[in-house]
């Protein structure tokens, strides 16, 4: 158990790594890319860190709604996840309750298509190690999406984003780090997959649900 200077120490070593990540400019100075591939617009890293969360939310990264507003999951897609977890915003934006720390801290723009670009390749190499490290108490990860999955699952994770949310019980009560459940992004886009996937509501909504409430209450 930590002492309380231990504690202040971490907490403050939190409040220094946030500020960090909040001046992050990696994707524009040194793109891994190279010049032409740097982010398109100014950044603005969105995360939240904290020293007593037990859980995690590792995203894939702000969209364009949570770059211009600064807050994590400020829109429909957060609406979704907090019905899926079934906490109220009080208690979803309370940082003692959960962290949220996305895969890429700043929106990456769009594709072609007009759908979101996919984490920035700079930021998980740079700053998840430094982030994991320094909140050593999160015993939930809610990975969502592939990219968090394939991090914080490591080399058992599946190919298929399906297939690793299927088999979200190996990655519960794991011998070393925290549990994972590994989530679909709750985009309104994933609808038909939701639709075509009807255990996710029925098998792992519910234990999620559990799990959470027990951490948080």
């Amino acid at each position: 158990m930590e002492t309380v200077d231990e504690e202040t120490a971490r907490a403050e070593q939190l409040v220094h790594l946030a500020s960090r990540i909040a001046a992050c400019r990696i994707c524009v100075e040194a793109p891994v890319r190279g010049p032409e591939d740097r982010l398109p617009h100014e950044p603005r890293p969105v995360a939240v860190l904290s020293p007593t969360a037990r859980i995690l939310i590792a995203g894939q990264a702000p969209g364009i709604r949570v770059h211009d507003s600064g807050q994590p999951f400020n829109d429909p897609s957060g609406d979704r996840l907090r019905d899926w977890l079934s906490v109220d915003r009080a208690r979803f934006y309370d940082p003692d309750r959960f962290a949220i720390v996305p895969m890429g801290f700043c929106f990456p723009g769009y594709d072609r298509h007009g759908g979101d670009l996919p984490p920035r390749r700079e930021c998980a190499p740079r700053w998840r190690a430094q982030v994991m490290a320094a909140m050593p108490q999160i015993s939930l990860v809610l990975a969502i999406g592939h990219h968090a999955q394939r991090w914080h699952i490591g080399p058992d994770c599946p190919a298929s984003m399906t297939e690793t949310v299927r088999r979200f019980r190996q990655y519960l009560d794991r011998n070393s780090g925290p549990s994972v459940i590994p989530l679909p992004h709750p985009s309104w886009r994933n609808s038909g997959w939701l639709n075509r996937n009807p255990w996710f509501a029925e098998e792992v909504l519910p234990e999620l649900r559990r799990r959470v409430a027990a951490l948080i209450d």
